[in-house]
């Protein structure tokens, strides 16, 4: 799995608002998915430099869910775009 981080932080990992303005974390199946997402959001002036971190699954949803943190699996069927107002 795959997820976006501030670069060289990988405990920052980055989220979205989703419609009840609950930050969710998107994770990503496919590395080139992520890539292509974060390419995305390289072409917003104002977003903070970001990498993509593979993180074992079990790890990254056990964090999400022991925080409460709400999280989606992104597969190699969904096509995710940035929010328009994400920064």
């Amino acid at each position: 799995m795959f997820v976006l981080t501030l670069e060289n932080c990988p405990d920052g990992v980055y989220s979205v608002y989703d419609e009840e303005d609950k930050q969710v974390i998107p994770i990503f199946q496919v590395e080139d998915d992520a890539d292509r997402y974060l390419l995305q959001l390289k072409e917003r002036p104002s977003c903070p430099k970001m990498e993509v971190v593979e993180m074992e699954d079990h790890v990254i949803i056990g964090a999400c869910q022991d925080r409460g943190q709400p999280f989606s699996i992104i597969t190699a069927d969904d096509f995710l775009i940035p929010p328009d107002d994400l920064i």
